[in-house]
């Protein structure tokens, strides 16, 4: 249950009163590569090389099958706090994820997945602002090293 704050919160942004997944519209399937260059300065991508053009971060190949990687990088997703699995495009090996924050519940927008040769994208977003202060970049940065750890 939500407190005081995001419930206040919530009359301006619906979405900071509810919890996990709720008050927010269920993804569709992402193509990360017609992603276009960030208008706002709430975003950060991670994307293997000639996947965007815009990367913040470029990521390199795991060596294990695709399926197993997706299933790795879902497993480091759930065991953040306050993660929740939103959509699954298992066939295209694509999981959205709503990252909630602390203290006033502002949820975070997360798309991952998976290329056939092992290399995997991540997509992170605030909802609301204009700027996320570095959170969804550090989040990318956080998850990848998780990554690495748990292979």
């Amino acid at each position: 249950m939500t407190g005081l704050l995001p419930r206040l919160l919530g009359l301006a942004y619906p979405a900071c009163a509810t919890d996990g997944i709720e008050g927010l519209p269920a993804p569709t399937l992402l193509d990360f590569s017609k992603l276009g260059p960030p208008r706002r300065g709430n975003t950060a991508l991670a994307a293997p090389p000639g996947m965007h053009v815009h990367p913040d971060i470029i990521s390199r190949r795991r060596e294990l099958p695709p399926l197993r990687l997706y299933e790795a990088i879902k497993r480091v997703a759930l065991a953040q706090s306050r993660v929740f699995l939103h959509a699954e495009f298992a066939g295209q090996f694509q999981a959205h994820f709503v990252a909630r924050s602390a203290l006033c519940n502002y949820p975070d927008l997360i798309a991952v997945q998976v290329t056939p040769d092992s290399m995997p994208a991540l997509y992170s977003r605030s909802l609301y602002g204009e700027a996320d202060f570095g959170v969804n970049r550090k989040r990318l940065v956080a998850w990848l090293a998780a990554l690495d750890a748990a292979l």
